[in-house]
């Protein structure tokens, strides 16, 4: 639904009128449909500032999302080898249409830091890694000062120059993998390589997280080399990009 998309896409909560223009909706209707969706607990209402945000109601509906998704279930078990080999996380995320990259499947390993990811988490599709492979692959023309002004709006632990960042879009681009080292999260290093659609577009990724040290002591090529194999196998196995049917 087009409201739960607005507000899931909105940093922050967002009043009737808003929502209504935004979306082009006459606001008696919008505000009807915010009503039924905060009866079934899908949104949430502040009484004091009158605007809403997503509800902890639509957790359960994206689970179960997430648990249907056969590319989550097919490439899990290889995650949970990738991450046991390296010691580290080993995530897939799948892009999605309001533009964000979601965390599809995951396999944790214990690590000595905080890493707030889940089942649903959303990150912009731009930071770290797997933006380095979005803005490789899939922004390719579009123009510096657009691609500037998202990046600007990244936050990072320590953030790369546009400059830097660039360049690194273009190895990317060569190499097929990408490596956020200590940018995203500081002493962490991500690795991140793309699946395509058949028009050569990355429509998801394999991540791999982990200390810097530790990533680098095995040697970050050849755990990206292990992870370029782990795509080659699945995308094998998709007809299309996608999952074959049941």
């Amino acid at each position: 639904m087009a409201i739960l998309r607005y507000l899931g896409r909105s940093a922050e909560p967002a009043g009737v009128s808003q929502i209504a223009r935004d979306l082009g909706l006459v606001p008696s209707t919008c505000l009807h449909i915010l009503r039924v969706l905060a009866d079934e607990g899908l949104v949430t209402f502040e009484p004091g500032s009158k605007r809403y945000s997503v509800g902890i109601g639509i957790l359960p509906i994206a689970r179960n999302a997430i648990q249907q998704n056969s590319f989550a279930n097919l490439i899990e078990p290889r995650l949970t080898e990738l991450s046991r080999d390296f010691g580290g996380t080993a995530v897939a995320t799948q892009l999605t249409e309001p533009g964000h990259m979601v965390v599809v499947a995951l396999s944790r390993a214990p690590l000595p830091f905080r890493l707030h990811v889940d089942l649903g988490s959303r990150f912009p599709p731009l930071i770290s890694a797997t933006g380095r492979c979005h803005a490789a692959f899939n922004l390719r023309g579009v123009p510096d000062g657009e691609l500037r002004r998202q990046f600007e709006a990244l936050s990072w632990d320590h953030p790369p120059t546009f400059e830097r960042w660039m360049r690194e879009v273009e190895q990317t681009r060569r190499e097929g993998y990408a490596v956020d080292r200590g940018c995203y999260i500081s002493g962490v290093t991500l690795l991140s390589v793309p699946f395509f659609d058949r028009a050569e577009r990355m429509t998801r990724s394999v991540v791999a997280i982990g200390i810097t040290e530790n990533l680098e002591a095995m040697g970050v090529s050849s755990i990206a080399t292990r992870m370029l194999r782990l795509r080659d196998d699945v995308s094998a196995l998709l007809v299309d990009g996608q999952p074959p049917a049941a």
